[in-house]
């Protein structure tokens, strides 16, 4: 019998067992730290305030639940339901509940183990003057513990648990870029909504504008070059229609994909009009953004988890100490019946002697992976502020262009009605009549673009500003998770 374990005639035994064994040797588990933590900093300090923003803003708390400021109910209905049915949030949930696991499993290896073993058998043994045929059983528990001198089980231990808020925090992650994402398909939709009725409208102005010129041809009052430039300016309108219809349905199939179900054309309500917009957002303190963002905060969480590792790759390189106590009863009847007792308490350890550089270069690779990681938490800081600054320029720029752009529409209104009056008067030809439709249907154009992109730089703000509202939504989905596991393994 190689090894026996605490067994069924057991409870006292185990009892004993614990008691004067490895719970004798517990003082040896509060170990030695054989390495320091890195200090972890940025390479440079936050800026006191956002070059581009506002200066009454700066101070401001940061909204939640940002969408909710548009007051549009069905925006607000399509955020809940891509956040209870997008499978990427079920995906970032999987991998928490994987990482949960990793990390009780870490923590399982400071604690003692215990097992039961048992055999038994019948054989059939050579013998003088005759073959015996005989029985043997062995049944035993073990316990065993590996003292955690240097602080390695521990330290492992913590990279686990920090991973596992890592993880939490994708999960933040992802519900501020989905909510993101659905907002901007969904004024995508509206947008091109919007275009379709702008070319609907530019449609209807061109034709009765070439029922004008068809009527002057009748009468002999223009050529026939003004009729085939008034069909082709009404044809040229009709022409934009089929790109606009692709980029709408192209848009709410994605906007169905978010939303966790098959390509849907109709989805996203009938809204064709974009909203005015509400205040600006405010943007709080630079100094916030590195609590707001959760993608920072993971990054952060990373960096401390691999600052373990290293304190555990030294501590291997360091003796380990095991503990292993063995308690049962064995016996065999070969024609002589012998039973009893089998027990062992033993200490096992290791000293690494030569390893040919083997755990210095674990050492090594893993202060390699704490300096990868310490470069992207600081690029992903720089990242985030490129993201809040780069959005309030484009809102900023956004709205300028919208001033202007509305000025230009204004104008070419104006000529477009001048121009046609002049025709109509015959005090010109129908060139001016083309260029002022072609200028007017393009700035208009451009409006609803430069407006959209308005719509788009207050999202991506958001975005870039982070928030809290994220915590609530995932504590929500992993508690409906785990609900859903218990209930699948009850049945």
């Amino acid at each position: 019998m190689n090894r026996s374990t605490l067994i069924f005639k057991g409870g006292v035994l185990r009892r004993r067992i614990f008691g004067s064994g490895l719970m004798g040797l517990a003082v040896l588990t509060i170990g030695c730290s054989v390495r320091q933590s890195e200090a972890i900093h940025l390479s440079l300090d936050p800026p006191a305030t956002y070059r581009a923003a506002p200066e009454k803003s700066t101070a401001a708390p940061l909204p939640q639940r940002w969408w909710e400021a548009f007051r549009d109910p069905v925006l607000n209905r399509l955020m809940e339901t891509v956040f209870a049915a997008n499978l990427d949030l079920d995906q970032a949930v999987a991998r928490y509940a994987q990482a949960r696991a990793v990390s009780r499993q870490a923590t399982a290896d400071r604690l003692p183990f215990a097992d039961v073993e048992g055999s038994a058998g019948r054989s059939r043994q050579l013998a003088a003057p005759q073959n015996v045929t005989g029985s043997s059983y062995d049944l035993s528990a073990a316990a065993g513990f590996e003292v955690d001198l240097w602080n390695k089980l521990k330290s492992r231990d913590r990279a686990r648990k920090l991973e596992l808020e890592a993880s939490r925090e994708d999960i933040q992650a992802l519900y501020l870029s989905l909510s993101a994402e659905t907002a901007d398909l969904y004024f995508l939709i509206v947008e091109q909504r919007a275009q379709l009725d702008l070319i609907d409208r530019t449609v209807a102005t061109r034709r009765v504008n070439l029922e004008l010129v068809e009527r002057r041809y009748r009468e002999g009052m223009v050529s026939a070059l003004d009729l085939y430039q008034s069909r082709e300016n009404l044809a040229s309108a009709r022409s934009e229609r089929p790109e606009v219809e692709a980029r709408l349905a192209t848009a709410a199939h994605a906007l169905a994909v978010l939303s966790g179900a098959y390509p849907d054309a109709g989805i996203g309500g009938s809204l064709a009009a974009l909203p005015d917009l509400p205040e600006a957002f405010p943007t709080g303190l630079p100094s916030e953004l590195l609590r707001q963002r959760p993608d920072i905060r993971a990054a952060l969480l990373r960096l401390q988890a691999d600052d373990q590792e290293i304190g555990a790759a030294v501590a291997e390189r360091f003796p380990s100490i095991n503990l292993i106590a063995d308690y049962g009863r064995a016996g065999q009847d070969f024609g002589t019946s012998i039973v009893g007792v089998v027990w062992n308490l033993a200490g096992n350890l290791a000293l690494p002697v030569i390893d040919w550089g083997r755990r210095k270069a674990e050492v090594d690779r893993t202060r390699g992976v704490f300096d990868e990681q310490l470069a992207r938490y600081r690029q992903t800081v720089l990242t985030a502020f490129q993201e809040v600054e780069d959005a309030l320029v484009e809102h900023r720029t956004a709205m300028e262009a919208i001033q202007r752009i509305e000025v230009e529409s204004a104008a070419a209104e104006n000529t477009l009605r001048l121009s046609v009056d002049r025709y109509r008067d015959g005090l010109s030809d129908y060139l001016p009549v083309l260029t002022a439709q072609t200028t007017l249907f393009n700035s208009q154009t451009r409006l609803l673009s430069a407006r959209r992109q308005l719509v788009v730089a207050r999202i991506s703000l958001a975005r870039a500003l982070g928030g809290s509202w994220m915590a609530a939504a995932t504590d929500g989905r992993i508690k409906a998770y785990d609900e859903h596991i218990s209930s699948v393994e009850a049945n």
